[in-house]
């Protein structure tokens, strides 16, 4: 299949960064390469209005580098960017001229409104929010990008000088930090906001976060629940975390923040200022939950470079996680006619269960992905299949699932055979223990169906599920004779027992 390859390059204040990436003719893209340097524009920028000369040499080898990276890797187009500091400096036209001629392409000087287009271009393309009002925020060093949408419609975009690099140089000088500084900081954010936004009472119920502090927020959250997560992209913070991780960073000197695991020790000295924006933002908006958006600026320039060169296809339907779990299915060569027969009897005992067993709606959509994928292992080997699909489904990249989500389904696929979940499986044991019931539970269920088409003829049809006392009584119908099916799903009925304390009763009608 023929592909184009790109490259998208972000120079920000804190960092330049270089994406590469391949697309294909239906207008996907895999990022092939990511470099990544920090050059600190905006050092001093706030007291002295220009780029430092020693900011500026970093910047020119970084930007070398990048080149010989873009020329090697053979990329047919570049787009590419600069932002808040060259934006604001007095000499930012000269050092962009330099850095055009070094990288041998032209950059483009872009304003804060342009860069919250990109912030919204690539949310729209990482989160399903149909019928949400919700924020997308990007902090880079210089400047914060807002905006405010209802669903995939865009209602305005704001751009504001709140950056944390230029944050922490105006208010944060001491280490560790002193709570007078930060009461400045907090009482001048607060002053922005409103002269932004005057009386307007912008409510949203979510916001979607991108940039180095968003993902840096993450980690450190996911490290301290001892999740493993393998990507922060899409995680979900609650604002009671946010609130936690930024009393826990006040508290900490410099080198104390340089080894906080999910940290890196490059964005110590900026982090308190950052999660204070998000802090005072989440506050400001309303918002409860923060969703990551790990791909932010850089992934807006590589949508916009594919419209720009028609490699983008028009949207008929809105994108959907259902429909990437099935991309990525069909991906890996899955048998659909069982995988989504096993996918239907499995929701329909979910329906049955869910509100009365611990069960939550949301599990929902996990049990169905698991369903889904569970045989995708067999695309690998068959031996060990089910630990395949684990392991595929832990690192694909599936449209509107969470990592927890992801995680959660790729271990209740991991369960639809052989060993029964323990303390002792290292993955599972990294899982919360309301996690662990439920994977447990949702396995059951998927392990049972499993072998409720054990001819994979689509035989079986759940009618109804009720519970005696201590007994389950699942009530089947099938087309004809299912003696077999009934025989394998008696074989496989071990996890769901475990899982729900109860035994099973398979009933034909």
């Amino acid at each position: 299949m023929k592909k184009t390859r790109l490259a998208a390059i972000d120079i920000g204040t804190n960092s330049i960064r270089c994406i590469v990436v391949d697309v294909d003719q239906q207008g996907r893209f895999m990022v092939h390469d990511d470099e990544k340097a920090t050059v600190r524009l905006g050092e001093n920028l706030n007291k002295s209005g220009v780029i430092s000369e020693a900011a500026s040499v970093r910047a020119l080898e970084a930007i070398a580098r990048m080149r010989k990276l873009i020329e090697g890797l053979r990329v047919s187009a570049v787009e590419a960017v600069a932002t808040s500091a060259i934006r604001n400096a007095a000499n930012g036209s000269e050092l962009v001229a330099a850095l055009s001629r070094e990288l041998g392409h032209d950059i483009r000087v872009i304003s804060g409104v342009e860069e919250a287009q990109l912030v919204a271009l690539s949310g729209l393309h990482n989160f399903a929010m149909t019928g949400n009002r919700y924020a997308m925020i990007d902090i880079g060093g210089g400047s914060v990008e807002i905006v405010i949408a209802l669903g995939s419609h865009i209602e305005e975009c704001y751009s504001l000088d709140l950056g944390a690099v230029l944050m922490t140089e105006r208010f944060f000088v001491s280490d560790p930090l002193k709570i007078s500084d930060y009461r400045k900081f907090q009482q001048y954010v607060r002053t922005m906001l409103r002269e932004q936004f005057g009386d307007e009472n912008i409510i949203v119920q979510s916001i979607i976060g991108s940039g180095g502090t968003m993902t840096s927020l993450a980690g450190m959250a996911m490290n301290l629940r001892r999740q493993a997560f393998t990507s922060v992209h899409g995680h979900e913070l609650l604002r009671s975390e946010v609130v936690h991780l930024l009393a826990m960073l006040m508290r900490k000197t410099m080198q104390e923040r340089r080894e906080l695991p999910g940290l890196n020790p490059e964005r110590a000295d900026i982090i308190v200022a950052g999660c204070g924006v998000v802090d005072e933002l989440m506050n400001f908006f309303g918002a409860n939950i923060l969703r990551i958006n790990e791909r932010g600026i850089r992934e807006g320039l590589v949508i916009s470079c594919m419209r720009r060169l028609g490699l983008l296809p028009v949207q008929s339907a809105p994108r959907s996680w259902r429909k990437s779990v099935l991309e990525f299915a069909h991906s890996c060569h899955f048998d659909e006619a069982h995988s989504r027969h096993v996918a239907k009897m499995a929701l329909a005992i979910f329906d049955h269960l869910a509100g009365v067993e611990g069960l939550k709606k949301a599990d929902r959509k996990v049990l169905e992905s698991a369903a889904l994928l569970h045989d995708i292992g067999y695309f690998i080997t068959y031996d060990s299949h089910h630990k395949h699909s684990y392991h595929l489904i832990r690192h694909a990249n599936l449209f509107g699932l969470t990592p927890r989500e992801r995680e959660m389904a790729a271990q209740v696929a991991r369960y639809h055979r052989k060993a029964l979940p323990k303390k002792k499986h290292q993955e599972f044991s990294l899982l919360s223990e309301k996690d662990q019931d439920v994977v447990s539970k949702l396995g059951g269920i998927l392990r049972l169906c499993d072998g409720l088409d054990r001819r994979r003829n689509g035989l079986v049809e759940v009618v109804n599920v009720e519970k005696v006392n201590n007994l389950f009584r699942v009530r089947l119908l099938g087309t004809e004779d299912i003696s077999v099916e009934i025989f394998g799903g008696n074989a496989k009925r071990d996890l769901f027992e475990k899982a729900f304390g109860a035994e099973l009763l398979l009933v034909d009608e």
